[in-house]
């Protein structure tokens, strides 16, 4: 039986998500005025080939770590979750069960990787020195788990420093740095990958220690280990294809396509997976809210949070699209000429970011009750992602087109299956929990279109003038029409510091 809830109690969860989703959108503007550098550097300075090898190599190295991450992102949450009420030091042992196993998993990984490189390497290697990417692999998995620890106390702001401000500066400073030194020139991008991720290491585990401090009467049993991993699987499998449907295309154009294509494409994806990382600013802070409320049984509250959050989401990664998108030609230009023909690439992945906006909200409770289905949806989509991409990679090949339209077949196949993966889990939800799930409200075609129209003026103009002064005024459009016709009393929480009433203040 489920515990009856307030609308008090309510309203402090939609506080919470509010809160943590203020701090890691801020933290998204942060990282992306971080990720600027890096693409200048590795594009101007490394050229698209290097790029292309160094993508291809991350696709592998990215996918292993989060498995070996055992899903504690989200797991870790459920696991802490259904361990309240027990005494704090249970907690940290709890912590560091999942620390050890990653650590026993990522090194395993990283031994095989290095007697077997060759899949990371497709289009061959820039340096002797790439093969080291390896070493990644645990201080990524450990990384996640302290992050998700954090997030558990709803510290955000540790998510923020790590990822948008010291992973991505380390990364450019790293990588002009090795650029200039002649025995690390080849290797620049692969030594500055590796500096980046053990800076976000240290960086999350400071706090991590002063908030759960070192494990007292920790004992690992090998039994537990393994019931641990067997419950993880569903989580890891979801967490694992999710972020393969990012790095997927990648990994088949690194097979079918020259290393400036892959190249052409990075530099498009990582732009495009802005909007990504501002999706994934709630899942740390929704998943201890949502875990909460399934051990009381409140569906309704978890489907009241699904719609706010998955409305606020949409609503803030279209308007991200349109800024990007519109001046798309602009924007490539800025990482050189031969990376404006990756525009239509740019198009596409930014439209599937915006598509796969219910997706991943919906996952974010159906990793927790309907943890084998929301696997076979997502083995499917996955399934359906690499015939699309092979197929239209092929046919851009034999049509004699560039290495621009073979990276515009790649990211079109991935907007296809991330927009088939929405519909498919959002009903899936919605038929679980009894609720309407669904984020969409047609403000945003209202806000879409006014902006469409004023961005596409500015595209007459030179192009210093479209992206000094189109893309505020592309945002200013859209911002004020979604603001006046989307965002009810309920959605303009997320823009309040005081979100909870005060019951001596506030009278009924």
């Amino acid at each position: 039986m489920g515990r009856v809830t307030t609308a008090a109690d309510d309203q402090d969860d939609l506080a919470q998500l509010a809160k943590g989703g203020r701090t890691n959108t801020m933290g998204f503007v942060v990282r992306l005025i971080a990720r600027i550098p890096f693409l200048i550097i590795a594009t101007r300075l490394y050229g698209a080939e290097s790029l292309g090898r160094f993508a291809s190599a991350l696709v592998l190295i990215e996918i292993v770590a989060l498995i070996c991450s055992l899903g504690e992102k989200r797991g870790l949450a459920q696991r802490l979750s259904d361990g309240a009420g027990e005494d704090r030091s249970a907690e940290v042992n709890l912590v560091y069960d999942g620390m050890l196993l990653a650590l026993i998993y990522s090194a395993i990984a990283a031994a095989v990787l290095l007697v077997f490189p060759e899949p990371m390497f497709p289009n061959g290697m820039n340096s002797t020195w790439d093969i080291w990417l390896v070493a990644t692999i645990p201080a990524f998995a450990i990384t996640e788990i302290l992050l998700a620890a954090q997030a558990y106390r709803f510290d955000i702001a540790t998510t923020v420093r790590a990822r948008a401000i010291v992973e991505p500066w380390t990364i450019s400073i790293a990588a002009g740095v090795f650029f200039y030194v002649p025995g690390t020139r080849d290797a620049g991008l692969a030594l500055a990958f590796i500096v980046s991720i053990y800076a976000g290491l240290l960086t999350a585990l400071w706090p991590f220690l002063r908030t759960y401090g070192l494990p007292k009467a920790w004992q690992p049993q090998a039994r537990a280990m393994l019931a641990m991993s067997a419950r993880a699987f569903p989580i890891v499998g979801a967490d694992a294809i999710e972020r393969g449907t990012r790095l997927l295309d990648i990994f088949i154009l690194g097979l079918f396509a020259p290393p400036q294509a892959v190249g052409i494409y990075y530099a498009a994806q990582q732009i495009a997976s802005l909007p990504q990382k501002l999706k994934t600013s709630f899942e740390p802070i929704l998943s201890p809210v949502i875990t909460k409320n399934l051990r009381i049984g409140n569906m309704e509250a978890i489907a009241a949070q699904v719609r706010q959050v998955g409305f606020w989401i949409i609503a803030v990664q279209l308007g991200i699209a349109l800024v990007l998108g519109v001046p798309g030609e602009a924007v490539m230009g800025l990482w050189g000429p031969d990376y404006v023909a990756g525009t239509a690439a740019l198009a596409f992945l930014l439209a599937a970011e915006v598509a796969a906006s219910m997706a991943v909200v919906s996952e974010s409770v159906l990793v927790y009750i309907a943890r084998k289905r929301n696997l076979a949806i997502s083995v499917g989509i996955i399934a359906l992602q690499a015939g699309l991409t092979v197929a239209l990679i092929l046919a851009a090949r034999n049509a004699g087109l560039g290495a621009g339209y073979e990276a515009a077949g790649a990211a079109g196949a991935l907007m296809i299956a991330l927009a088939a993966s929405s519909l498919v889990k959002a009903l899936l939800l919605g038929r679980l929990l009894g609720a309407k799930v669904s984020n969409w409200r047609w403000a945003l075609v209202y806000a879409a279109g006014a902006a469409v129209v004023v961005g596409y003026a500015f595209t007459w103009l030179p192009e210093w003038i479209e992206l000094v002064f189109g893309v505020p005024a592309v945002l200013g459009t859209y911002a004020a029409v979604i603001w006046r016709r989307g965002f009810d009393e309920g959605d303009k929480v997320l823009f309040r510091k005081q979100v909870v009433p005060d019951p001596a203040t506030d009278l009924p």
